[in-house]
């Protein structure tokens, strides 16, 4: 398999995340085999306070990440997040274990990714083994310069929330 590869990229809250639902669905109703890993937020009162991460092939979910305190420091962390160690792990197993499938998803590469080897380490053979009908790879536009070498079919900007 030489799959496509479309990176979906957006900033904060414009709907990547409900965009690659959309097209998991589809993919569903064509009898695809879906597989990686979405990461919805979790919302408290309108605010985000945390991130799951959703195991496309079995409907699993486990908290990714909380939102960070000031002075909170772990071994995954960004400014804002801080990260479950535990679910870290189990999605780069998912990630190991997701191609071949028809809909690879990966729910997002960001800084710790590309720029510290951490988060869903995984998730980068995966892509670029190709072993898939298609990909979506969510990606903030600041780091599309990383997205390049991957040479993707198409990037999509997504800019006002799907409902």
């Amino acid at each position: 398999m030489d799959g496509e590869l479309w990176i979906i990229s957006g900033e904060i809250g414009q709907g990547k995340t409900r965009w690659c639902e959309r097209l998991i669905q589809l993919a569903r109703e064509a009898d695809w085999q879906v597989s990686g890993v979405l990461s919805p937020g979790v919302f408290q009162e309108g605010y985000k306070v945390g991130i799951e991460a959703l195991d496309l092939r079995s409907g699993e979910r486990r908290l990714l990440a909380r939102r960070r305190q000031v002075n909170q420091a772990g071994l995954i962390h960004t400014r804002e997040w801080q990260f479950e160690t535990e679910t870290v792990e189990w999605g780069n197993t998912l990630f190991q274990q997701a191609v071949p499938c028809d809909l690879l998803v990966v729910d997002e590469i960001g800084p710790l990714e590309l720029e510290q080897g951490r988060g869903w380490s995984a998730a980068l053979p995966a892509i670029e083994s190709r072993a898939y009908r298609l990909a979506l790879v969510v990606i903030r536009p600041a780091l599309l310069p990383y997205a390049e070498k991957w040479q993707p079919q198409a990037v999509i900007m997504v800019r006002k929330p799907v409902k």
